[in-house]
């Protein structure tokens, strides 16, 4: 124990174990009006059912009206109490306390994250004096407060998890993933465990930015049977999922489908075991019962039992495939195909999610091919040409989603577009892009295996920022698909510049960049913009590409300026791979 030095005070919502629990404490009788909002504000951070110590500083009427699940706000330390301008006087009438911090995220009503950059949060806490329980005296009470909770991140943190929920792409049967956040225990205000809330979050429908492009197979205001606050796997692993009376009458195959959105939901509940789930009426009932291996038909990338395999162009422009799986580092072999044969010395490339294809820019950026890498053949004619005058400002490279087609995006700064290429064999068509103006100019792209998200570095002023970008597609003139790429939002707010991005899952990137001051870091970022404290990967220098596999069975792979291509296995620290190389890429 120290037994000099100086005495400071600390806050208690100070990152900490993420097991930590917060127990709420109710004002003391008499207290100040500056305890009263201390108290309050801890109070906040509890799992107190219900939210009733927190609502015992508030005025009768404030404590009706306030609704902690209409949203919260994050903030990147525990918000600061400024002391009231007004004196402490019991005779007073009133007192204001100012709230500040600097604000990260909100998390909204549907418990959709969205992050922003740090801005300054400022907000107000009115107090009056209120007769106590026995009429003899006043007491400090809270009666106008900010709607929703006020956190800090690591409060945040403590408190909620990320979940994925699962929605069918629309007009399509496989699944897309959908990110929120529910509590870590059992929610205050709903009552119920972990499970039962993830089964409510994914009944409620997706959230607002993915519901233009998703479908639940869920029959409208479905919902969890009247009084259901807890979930429970039996000793088959089998978790029964009582419904309302909504989804009473639904057919065999749309049944099959509701099972897959939950078994998908609730496979990232690594506490509970779910090997089944059977849906029941609400007299108990059975809809039908979906198990883990036939929701796998609804998979956007399905299981091949084998670990990816790497590819990336050496320094003759030749593709090859990389062993990365064994402990020792293997040699690469070249690819079968013109790529492989070095008949078209490539500068980048993607490889096809079924590993049959290759899309290659040529080595001055100026076309585009594909080419089967599993059979020999002649190079085809090009799929895409630029007319930039700069190598730089010519093709970015290609990604493929898993529906088969091919996206690059030209990055000619007099004619600046988004292509795709329909199954990778079609005429190139632009998509639209209503926010590429002038000054905005594509630097990479990422297509998600589900197809209806694009993960876009843009570059706007000098500064490479990272966004989401939703994909549609609607019935043209003619009957042709017309495809956009709409409502693009910040992934990454907090990093100053963002370098490279691949996808690493349904719902998470693997990123390089840097923050305001800081040095380049590789992290994962959930594409709602959230992170935790683990997510930053071990320290690498001067990354140029990243890739990262659709699963956790194959290592993170990059390109380093100064130790050539390196793989990250899980646990283990940076190795390198080839001195020489450049685009290493996963399938996609």
């Amino acid at each position: 124990m120290p037994d000099r030095g100086d005495v400071r005070q600390v806050r208690a919502s100070n990152p900490g174990d993420s097991q930590v629990r917060v127990y709420a404490v109710q004002p003391r009788e008499g207290a100040a009006p500056d305890e009263i909002v201390t108290g309050f504000l801890e109070a906040m951070t509890s799992d107190d059912a219900g939210f009733a110590t927190a609502r015992k500083y508030l005025t009768k009427e404030a404590a009706l009206t306030w609704k902690p699940e209409e949203r919260i706000t994050v903030l990147a330390t525990a918000p600061d109490r400024e002391q009231s301008d007004q004196p402490e006087d019991r005779d007073a009438r009133e007192l204001t306390y100012p709230i500040v911090g600097r604000q990260i995220a909100t998390v909204d009503a549907r418990h959709a994250y969205q992050p922003i950059s740090p801005a300054d949060f400022s907000r107000s806490i009115h107090l009056v004096p209120v007769d106590d329980e026995d009429g003899k005296g006043k007491e400090w009470r809270i009666d106008r407060l900010p709607q929703g909770l006020v956190l800090s991140e690591s409060d945040f943190q403590r408190n909620y998890r990320s979940i994925n929920k699962y929605y069918f792409a629309s007009g399509e049967d496989w699944v897309v993933a959908d990110p929120v956040y529910i509590r870590n225990r059992q929610d205050p205000v709903t009552r119920m465990d972990p499970v039962a809330q993830t089964v409510k979050a994914l009944l409620e429908g997706p959230t607002n930015w993915l519901k233009q492009v998703v479908d639940s197979r869920f029959p409208t205001g479905t919902a969890l049977k009247e009084g259901v606050t807890t979930l429970a796997t039996d000793d088959q692993s089998t978790l029964k999922v009582p419904l309302n009376d909504k989804a009473a009458h639904v057919g065999r195959e749309q049944c099959r489908r509701m099972a897959a959105q939950l078994l998908f939901t609730l496979a990232d509940l690594q506490s509970v075991r779910i090997e089944q789930v059977e849906l029941q009426r609400s007299n108990g009932s059975q809809l039908c019962v979906g198990s883990k291996a036939q929701a796998e038909e609804f998979a956007p990338v399905r299981e091949s039992g084998r670990a990816e395999n790497a590819f990336f162009v050496d320094g003759h422009g030749t593709l090859m495939m990389l062993p990365t799986g064994g402990k020792e580092v293997g040699s690469p072999s070249a690819t079968l195909g013109p790529f492989g044969k070095g008949l078209a010395p490539l500068q980048s490339v993607a490889v096809s999610r079924d590993e049959s294809r290759a899309a290659g820019v040529s080595h001055d950026g100026r076309q585009l091919r594909v080419s089967s890498i599993i059979s020999d053949h002649e190079p085809r004619p090009a799929k895409v040409v630029s007319s930039a005058v700069r190598p730089q400002d010519r093709l970015s490279a290609p990604s493929w989603d898993g529906r088969g087609d091919l996206w690059v995006a030209d990055r000619n700064p007099l004619k600046p577009r988004l292509l795709m290429v329909p199954d990778g064999e079609g005429t190139a068509v632009q998509v639209r892009t209503p926010w590429l103006e002038s000054g905005t100019r594509v630097e990479a792209l990422r297509v998600s295996a589900d197809g209806v998200r694009v993960a876009l570095l843009l570059n706007e002023h000098g500064r490479t920022t990272l966004q989401i970008g939703r994909v549609e597609r609607q019935s043209g003139p003619g009957g042709r698909t017309v495809v956009s790429v709409v409502d693009p939002q910040h992934a990454a707010p907090r990093l100053e510049s963002v370098s490279a991005v691949s996808w690493a899952g349904p719902s998470r990137l693997v990123v390089v960049g840097t923050e305001a001051g800081g040095v380049e870091q590789v992290r994962y970022i959930q594409t709602d913009g959230s992170t935790s404290a683990t997510s930053v990967l071990p320290g690498l220098n001067e990354v140029k590409e990243v890739a990262a596999p659709h699963d956790d069975r194959s290592p993170v792979v990059a390109n380093s300026q100064s130790d050539g291509i390196v793989r990250l296995a899980t646990g283990a620290s940076w190795q390198p791979m080839i001195k020489a190389g450049a685009s290493p890429v996963y399938p996609g």
